[in-house]
């Protein structure tokens, strides 16, 4: 059996936020709810959905960077679920991400060859002499020339600053990458080159990516599977051509509607509905014809081959 690069078993993160007057209760929020998530070893998997809807605090309580509620995350078959920090480090060389604001992310005050060998400092990888000369490798490998190793972030575009955010996270050489809307801020001749950039490493170093974005049509060009979350739960997931030519959930559908078509009469019919709404039709299923025990509680079923979709069983 292929043990997966990563995988979320029933990942939950809820939030306190303070009531609304002095003695009011805090209230709750379920930010993600019991999702489940495999990243195979040398593939990537999209995660899509509209803002809110927890695609984000997904990803960050994956590698850690918030602390789940409940629910089991493994690195590469490890649970790391609960490791104390210092434990956990030695696992954070396998998983390293890119942010979506690239200038937030890096430090003003370092020079770009100070932030890209910055993670081998921190791992205590070589001599100083060393890593610079790696970091100046891996500013080429990510198309920026050496002698932009002595700038600084301000001096960048934001096309640039992403390549250097993609460099510093893959220099420790990990098994995961976790992009978080890395092209979103980006004009689209250098969100394209973005994308071919990651293609090209993906290929190069074997890598495993969950790719987080809102934009389908990116999800489209880049990943193998998609995975779409609503209101804290993937609603559905599927590889990427049949959630694009045969999407089954009603929001699914409804984030495909508002593609962008390039000429007018490709158009489609937009579907605007509330959440509420959009709750109301989850899809009804024969329980006898799937095979399994009715459940009047929404749950994810097979329809097809690798094609999960949540839905009641009648």
């Amino acid at each position: 059996m292929t043990v997966a690069a990563l995988e979320l078993r029933g990942l939950s993160k809820e939030f306190s936020l303070p009531g609304a007057g002095w003695f009011a209760p805090p209230q709750k929020i379920q930010a993600v709810r019991s999702v489940n998530l495999v990243v195979p070893k040398n593939a990537i998997v999209g995660l899509v959905g509209e803002s809110g809807s927890g695609k984000t605090t997904t990803g960050m309580v994956a590698l850690r960077l918030t602390e789940p509620t409940g629910g089991q995350i493994l690195l590469d078959g490890a649970d790391i679920t609960r490791l104390p920090h210092g434990a956990l480090k030695p696992h954070r060389r396998k998983m390293q991400v890119v942010f979506q604001d690239s200038y937030s992310a890096l430090d003003p005050m370092f020079t770009l060859v100070r932030i890209v060998a910055q993670p081998l400092e921190i791992h205590g990888m070589g001599s100083a002499r060393e890593r610079e000369a790696q970091a100046l490798d891996w500013l080429e490998r990510v198309g920026l020339h050496r002698s932009y190793g002595n700038r600084y972030p301000h001096e960048l575009s934001g096309g640039q600053r992403q390549r250097v955010a993609i460099a510093r996270a893959l220099i420790l050489k990990p098994q995961v990458l976790i992009a978080d809307e890395p092209t979103s801020a980006l004009d689209v001749s250098v969100k394209a080159q973005i994308i071919n950039l990651l293609q090209d490493l993906q290929a190069e170093m074997g890598l495993s990516i969950l790719f987080i974005s809102h934009d389908l049509s990116v999800v489209r060009s880049l990943t193998d599977t998609v995975a779409v979350m609503f209101n804290g739960r993937i609603v559905e997931q599927a590889p990427t051509e049949a959630i694009f030519a045969d999407a089954r959930h009603p929001y699914t559908v409804s984030l495909l509607d508002a593609i962008p078509a390039a000429h007018p009469r490709n158009r489609r019919l937009r579907t605007f509905r509330t959440r509420d709404e959009l709750e109301a039709a989850t899809p009804r299923l024969s329980a006898a014809e799937l095979g399994q025990a009715p459940s009047p509680t929404p749950r994810l079923v097979e329809v097809a081959p690798g094609h999960l979709v949540e839905a009641i069983l009648t």
